[in-house]
């Protein structure tokens, strides 16, 4: 998989230099190279890590979050105020602020103070969370995450519906240029990957075998001595801070964070992703978000007509492929993905 993101954006390239620039057509070359485009994948793989962190939660711990846009969406804000602005204002006591001015961020550093923003948003939220399990839990996740949106359309900080503009890339490590889109997408490459084998890691340690156990039967957990709302805590904190690495890495990928990011049909598209591609597996909800993403770039050209088409699919790919697309083709080979 490594090997394959990593040549993928040399594909066009490499057609076009070898005889099968000659015998494919225009029109396949050009599916290829929109296939390959970085710019897309660049996205892609950050919704592969945000659908990776919901998948830790829902799929490995069994909690079914509705508010997951919330960290993705608010890291992407302070990620891309911390690389345009830098000064931070902190409010404490009846409309006194405190400042702690600060340059323009590096992107590196704007990305872990981002990160640290999206897992302090999420020990708040998942300290009243825990305590209600199946769809009190849930409603509880969206009910804040709909709070912070509106504090997201009301705040100066944010922009309000205009959002912030214009992200400047910077230097990573103050050595390596990132307005040059083959070493972005390097950097986002290597983001994913780290998160990706962060949940691998984390899934298949003892830490993810209790988590695996709350998920099967919690009171059987608690009998056996865990504390499970402290391993239900830690999951969820860790699933809000890589969401917040996959939301702070896209402003640098688009240049922009907006309402969109934060928004309730964020959550409930990290959900669909994680179905299509299989819940509870490993590579599912990265195979959901290409999918996902993929069908919003390629089919943009319907306009109106989008949702439906998307609708249509979906219900297809739900009727032929219960377990997700992963899930099948796992159940199939009776293999792990």
């Amino acid at each position: 998989m490594v090997l394959l993101l990593a040549v993928l954006p040399s594909v066009p390239g490499i057609i076009n230099a070898t005889f099968l620039g000659n015998v494919l057509s225009d029109g396949v070359k050009n599916t290829i190279a929109a296939l390959c485009y970085p710019g897309f994948l660049m996205k892609a793989l950050c919704f592969a890590l945000f659908a990776c962190a919901f998948n830790l939660l829902i799929g490995y711990v069994g909690l079914l979050s509705f508010g997951h846009a919330l960290y993705f969406g608010w890291a992407s804000y302070f990620a891309a105020h911390l690389a345009k602005i830098g000064t931070i204002s902190i409010p404490y006591w009846k409309g006194s602020w405190i400042v702690i001015p600060l340059p323009p961020l590096s992107p590196e550093l704007a990305i872990l103070g981002a990160v640290a923003g999206a897992a302090l948003l999420g020990f708040i939220a998942g300290s009243i969370a825990i305590r209600r399990q199946g769809i009190y839990f849930a409603m509880i996740t969206l009910a804040l995450a709909q709070m912070m949106y509106f504090f997201a359309v009301q705040s100066k900080f944010t922009g309000g519906e205009d959002g912030i503009q214009s992200i400047p890339r910077g230097n990573l490590f103050g050595l390596f240029s990132l307005a040059n889109d083959r070493v972005l997408y390097v950097f986002v490459l290597v983001v994913f990957l780290l998160g990706f084998l962060l949940i691998y890691r984390v899934i298949n340690s003892p830490f993810g075998e209790v988590l695996k156990a709350i998920r099967e039967n919690e009171q059987r957990a608690i009998s056996l001595g865990y504390k499970t709302d402290r391993y239900k805590l830690a999951a969820f904190v860790l699933s809000a801070a890589l969401a917040g690495l996959a939301g702070a890495v896209k402003p640098f990928v688009v240049g922009n964070a907006s309402l969109t990011d934060v928004h309730w049909s964020m959550s409930g598209e990290v959900v669909l992703m994680t179905l299509l591609g299989g819940l509870g597996t490993i590579f599912g909800p990265v195979v959901g978000a290409f999918t996902i993403i993929g069908m919003q770039n390629f089919l943009a050209t319907f306009g109106q007509w989008v949702t439906i088409i998307q609708g249509v699919i979906f219900v297809i790919c739900v009727l032929l492929f219960r377990r997700g697309i992963i899930g099948e083709i796992a159940n199939l080979f009776r293999i792990k993905l």
